[in-house]
């Protein structure tokens, strides 16, 4: 084998692990996941598992760095081009609103890009993370989340930072109850209508945006901050 075929068996080799463990990361959580089931998965032996990724924590890691960065690179771009467009005023909070959450949706859709078995991991993960991964995570989104940040607090001039902060943390948790698989229904099994899981996917987008962006413009609450001033 030359060079060249080499260096690509290496690198179908680590695909394909890293693939293995995408799903075997989603359908048994971090904690329920051994290395083993991943090689059995993977159809790889440990040392080649070893190899390539190394223990464990640096396996979940790269799964979602794989994945992450094409999202977020693309979460930059989208915004960069909304703000281009708007000339220097702020944006409505719609658009960066489906910058950040529609993106995810419309990226990861993309078989290429993890698909449905992604969506669903990164939901599980954002949900129920371990120490490592909240660490993890944290350093992957720091620059993206910043630049959101930002842009919402020049689109809701007139909405105290904090409460701007607390509702896009509560538009995180509910972004990932969504995605985390509809499993999570079970717990309103009784309210569903019948709807196909084709339909339910192909649904979600428009039925996310529509809760979050209702969330963000719902009336401020009353709230004393401890200097008995009360937001109205």
């Amino acid at each position: 084998m030359n060079k060249a075929n080499l260096e690509q068996s290496r690198k179908d080799t680590r695909e394909r692990i890293l693939d293995a463990a995408e799903r075997m990361f989603m359908q048994n959580g971090y904690d329920g996941t051994s290395m083993r089931l991943v090689t059995g998965a993977a159809g790889v032996n440990l040392a080649a598992a070893n190899y390539h990724l190394g223990s464990k924590e640096a396996l979940m890691q790269e799964v979602l760095r794989r994945r992450l960065e094409v999202i977020n690179q693309e979460r930059l771009r989208v915004l960069d081009e909304a703000e281009t467009k708007a000339s220097g005023k702020p944006l409505k909070p719609s658009v960066i609103i489906d910058a950040f959450f529609g993106t995810l949706l419309r990226v990861a859709a993309d078989q290429k890009a993890g698909g449905d078995t992604f969506l669903r991991l990164l939901g599980r993960t954002i949900t129920d993370p371990s120490n490592f991964i909240r660490t993890f995570m944290s350093g992957e989104y720091a620059d993206v989340l910043e630049r959101y940040r930002q842009a919402m607090f020049r689109s809701l001039p007139d909405v105290p930072k904090a409460e701007i902060v607390w509702r896009f943390h509560f538009m995180l948790g509910a972004a990932s109850y969504a995605i985390a698989g509809t499993g999570t229904l079970q717990l309103v099994a009784d309210w569903q209508v019948d709807e196909g899981a084709v339909a339910q996917n192909k649904n979600l987008l428009p039925r996310l945006m529509s809760f979050l962006i209702g969330g963000l413009r719902a009336p401020l609450p009353q709230i004393d901050d401890g200097n008995k001033t009360v937001w109205q």
